[in-house]
């Protein structure tokens, strides 16, 4: 794949996949801390949903697309995670009643907890590294004058034994 269509296709993951994430932790978490205050009890859909956010997570992560996948979901992310710190210090926030209500418990105790920033800072740093910017390289092409001399280390090509080395038996 060329260096371009690795980079189109990371463009492409880095603007679907950080909100899917995001909606992803903000069901899951939040549905587990009302099931948990609720009745004492483990919501299966919600852990299902996090294995799912998770994987999503580790393909930002990891992929070999591109790094701008999570050089973008890691902007989103420390975006959301720099909200929280503004309003301490006065900033004024968007209101709140942006979010469905099955999400806004989840975004509320991942924003005030430091994950967003956490999440963020770990995906700008992964998509720092030189190795994930270059494509995968080429083999290396040996020339074919040493690749057909003999190893002094490899019994001789032909049938012949050598008369210098010694034979063992067992």
């Amino acid at each position: 794949m060329s260096n371009g269509a690795r980079h189109v296709l990371g463009v492409v993951a880095g603007l679907l996949l950080p909100p899917l994430v995001a909606a992803g932790l903000w069901f899951g978490v939040g549905e587990l801390r009302l099931e948990a205050a609720r009745a004492f009890q483990i919501s299966w859909p919600a852990v299902g949903v996090l294995v799912a956010t998770g994987i999503g997570l580790a393909f930002l992560a990891g992929s070999r697309l591109s790094p701008v996948a999570s050089l973008l979901g890691g902007l989103a992310f420390t975006g959301l995670g720099v909200l929280p710190l503004l309003a301490a210090l006065g900033v004024r926030q968007p209101p709140d009643n942006l979010l469905p209500n099955s999400l806004e418990p989840g975004y509320l105790t991942l924003a005030y907890t430091g994950l967003h920033l956490v999440l963020g800072v770990s995906l700008l740093v992964v998509s720092l590294f030189p190795s994930r910017w270059r494509s995968m390289a080429e083999p290396t092409v040996y020339s074919p004058a040493y690749s057909e001399a003999p190893s002094p280390y490899l019994p001789p090509q032909s049938g012949a034994e050598d008369a210098t080395r010694p034979m063992y038996r067992d």
